[in-house]
């Protein structure tokens, strides 16, 4: 087995797919740093509890992962086009007017600055940034140097939504939830948001998602974030923040988000990600030029 190799665990039941990273020597056998491929998971694991597999194996979990995905790119573009289209009942003057109306209105989403300490799921966020028709720029900063140049990023990018995302998780044997100090970089999470919150303090002017796998959700929140992970300290899927982002910056900034569908949009559910209620970024208007 070499770095790159893609894996399961026997001793998982082989249900979630991995790549290796890296591998440690150690006295009675190496040691293969192993992350997971959709879900923001680093592990170890011995030689003998891996198994080699294709690059493009789906487990149960993916397959299912990747359904839920399929679906919800599904619906964003189909709500998305109804939105753009207006009322298709065109039979009265009314509904005409609106329709008119309608064909002459332009919008604007939100921005967003995605800060990642992981390459290759910034890379997989982008692609489906992309895919949605969102504005977003991707920074990958390791999860402790982030509360360092949050702000500067801010400045610089200008984002009205910003993600601070990465790698997190439990320490082995801690028993204390609340104690950052018993979390891999939540603390990193805490310091980002309480950096922001002190640069631009409103909650609708700079919207904050911040969190990883098993990240101190509640912490994270009284930090400032309107949206954090992990309110179960469950495993998220590297696609949740993006789901959370589509929900604001497509919603009109005249509306606040609903809580649950936006929790409800993303992959991993209640269980991975959570928040507090929030006001839309898309700004409409009105007439659209005839030069563009």
């Amino acid at each position: 087995m070499k770095i790159g190799d893609t894996v399961v665990r026997k001793s998982y039941g082989m249900d979630i797919a991995f790549k290796i990273i890296d591998v440690k020597p150690k006295e009675n056998g190496d040691e293969f740093i192993i992350k997971g491929l959709n879900l923001r998971l680093i592990a170890d694991a011995p030689e003998e509890d891996l198994e080699i597999v294709s690059d493009h194996c789906n487990t149960n979990k993916d397959i299912v992962f990747n359904k839920k995905i399929d679906k919800a790119i599904k619906k964003i573009l189909a709500s998305r086009n109804d939105m753009f289209r207006g009322d298709s009942d065109r039979s009265s003057k009314h509904h005409k007017n609106n329709f008119e109306t309608k064909e002459l209105t332009f919008g604007r989403p939100g921005r967003i600055l995605h800060i990642d300490g992981d390459e290759e799921y910034l890379d997989a966020c982008l692609t489906v940034y992309k895919q949605l028709g969102l504005d977003a720029v991707g920074k990958v900063i390791e999860e402790s140097r982030q509360p360092l140049i949050v702000v500067d990023l801010v400045k610089d990018v200008k984002p009205d939504i910003i993600v601070l995302t990465g790698h997190d998780g439990i320490l082995k044997e801690a028993s204390d939830y609340g104690n950052l100090e018993n979390y891999r970089n939540s603390k990193y999470f805490v310091k980002s948001v309480a950096a922001l919150r002190n640069f631009q303090a409103s909650y609708d002017e700079l919207v904050i998602f911040a969190g990883a796998c098993q990240s101190c959700y509640e912490k994270i929140l009284d930090a400032g974030a309107n949206f954090a992970s992990s309110p179960s300290r469950v495993l998220i899927h590297c696609l949740d923040p993006v789901f959370i982002c589509e929900k604001i910056a497509y919603t009109n900034i005249e509306k606040i988000v609903p809580v649950q569908e936006a929790v409800e949009s993303t992959i991993t559910g209640t269980k991975g990600i959570g928040g507090l209620q929030t006001r839309g970024k898309y700004r409409e208007g009105y007439p659209k030029t005839q030069f563009i």
